[in-house]
């Protein structure tokens, strides 16, 4: 061994070692992470973004320095100047604070760095995953022959459970090969239909998938954002007339601004009658399952063809965690491709790579396997529970304050509302719009609060995203008055 790979050694974890080197950095961090926690008092620093991003391009990476060196740049450039999720007014998106356990995961993910591809690279891992997997199947009520894989969230789950629909359809139409042969001739009548509230990441997938945004046909919503089923079925009748090729609908169960549940059993119902795949993005508001009091607002999810889920909302794991879900384990078949080196044919032992568009894959069902041992999930039920109903009295708080004008009741966990016709004065309506979106900014860089912005029928409206179930009554009553005063600052010239 040279005197180079020796001293290399001090930056890798070595085997048979005490790994001192490790066992310090480790706990300098952790120490580090929890004096940054203990004196945090805002969501963010407040430092401009300008100077943020100056201060990294500062960095000269032609030096190099000690570890606990880096660890304290990496603290007072990028720790402290980052989003703290765990904050009561870091309330903006479908971002949650982490469970412990979720955290503790990610030491044993990043030490034993599982690629979850091959048995032969992951081994135990690969079986966790398998039984994560066979829970949630069994939990979603997806019946015998169903499976699933884990992926890194809904924008890939999405994709794949599109893409299996869209392989589905052209073997069942016409034993057409898209794997060996690419689309059929008959591909650009392909239609996806969701509805106008979907996630965009259906024309996303579309778009990757060769078939193009406009394959996507959005339906109108009720008055709860929920598809409208007449216009579904109006939808599908009129692509049918026009020789068009309906080849999967898309349910939304927590659409990510009103948090809607479409009515999933008649949706599913629809398709089926239909001949068409069925596939529901529930990586909002699929986590009822483990709710008794929600659990039946997801009715119908166990007959879907597909479902994608997302752990890193509201089973509340770090970033990144999701799911696909299918109820024919076979359609996995159009993603197989054997590879010599990897998933010989022939091979006894699973391999994940075979049902994953994915090949190096990070062993994130380790989270959840730990979540639910030490958290369980009756107690991540409670937690959905307690959040729903936070939502609802946050929502009454809004409808008594006379400075602010709810947009809808909530539906999931999100509540939408706006400064009340007082604050507009002679402002015209695009002008009232950049007050509210100059009001968010101005609030999120300074540090006071991360809240979001949407539009509704043209009106931008402030977004709370309610996720955390440690959040108490209170915390709004301070983040409102915040709010307030902004308001007040802003319409006054005095911001």
């Amino acid at each position: 061994m040279t005197n180079k790979s020796v001293q290399w050694q001090q930056h890798f974890i070595q085997l048979g070692n005490n790994n001192q080197s490790f066992e310090e950095s480790a706990a300098f961090t952790q120490e580090t992470i929890n004096q940054l926690f203990q004196a945090a008092d805002k969501p963010y620093s407040g430092v401009q973004p300008a100077t943020v991003k100056a201060q990294l391009q500062s960095v000269d990476f032609s030096q190099t320095e000690s570890l606990h060196a880096v660890i304290n740049t990496v603290n007072e450039l990028i720790a402290k100047n980052s989003i703290l999720v765990q904050h009561p007014h870091t309330i903006a998106h479908l971002h949650t604070p982490p469970l412990i356990a979720s955290v503790l995961a990610e030491h044993f993910i990043a030490a034993l760095n599982q690629s979850m591809d091959s048995w032969d690279q992951s081994s135990s891992a690969t079986f966790v995953e398998q039984l994560m997997i066979d829970w949630l199947c069994k939990t979603y009520q997806l019946g015998p022959r169903a499976d699933g894989v884990f992926t890194s969230g809904g924008t890939q789950s999405n994709l794949m459970g599109l893409l299996l629909a869209r392989d589905w359809f052209a073997f069942k139409q016409s034993a057409h090969n898209i794997q060996q042969d690419g689309l059929p001739d008959y591909g650009h009548k392909f239609r996806i239909i969701c509805s106008n509230k979907s996630h965009f990441t259906v024309q996303k997938s579309a778009s990757l998938m060769g078939l193009g945004e406009r394959a996507v046909v959005c339906v109108k919503t009720n008055v709860q954002g929920q598809m409208d089923l007449v216009d579904l079925q109006l939808t599908i009748d009129s692509l049918k007339t026009q020789g068009l090729l309906p080849i999967c609908v898309v349910a939304t169960a927590g659409t990510t601004d009103h948090g809607a549940i479409d009515e999933l059993d008649k949706i599913v119902e629809i398709a089926r009658n239909e001949q068409i795949w069925s596939h529901i993005d529930g990586a909002y508001g699929g986590a009822l399952q483990l709710s008794a009091k929600h659990q039946q607002r997801l009715k119908g999810i166990e007959s879907a063809d597909s479902v994608s889920v997302d752990f890193h909302k509201l089973f509340y794991q770090t970033i990144s965690c999701g799911a696909l879900l299918i109820k024919n384990k076979a359609n996995f078949n159009t993603l197989l491709h054997h590879a010599d080196y990897l998933n010989r044919e022939g091979d006894e032992l699973p391999n994940l790579v075979d049902k994953s568009i994915a090949t190096t894959k990070r062993f994130d069902a380790l989270k959840l396997f730990m979540t639910l041992k030490s958290v369980g999930a009756d107690t991540l039920g409670e937690m959905y529970d307690n959040v729903i109903e936070l939502t609802l009295q946050v929502a009454e708080l809004v409808k008594d304050n006379r400075n602010f004008e709810l947009c809808c009741d909530p539906l999931l966990s999100t509540v939408l509302f706006r400064l009340s016709d007082k604050f507009q004065g002679s402002l015209t309506a695009a002008q009232f719009n950049q007050l509210h979106q100059t009001l968010r900014l101005q609030m999120a860089t300074s540090g006071t609060a991360v809240i979001a912005e949407t539009k509704v029928d043209g009106k931008v409206y402030l977004k709370l995203t309610l996720l955390n179930p440690c959040l108490t009554l209170n915390d709004f009553d301070s983040l409102f008055a915040k709010i307030e005063s902004y308001a007040v600052a802003l319409t006054t010239k005095e911001l």
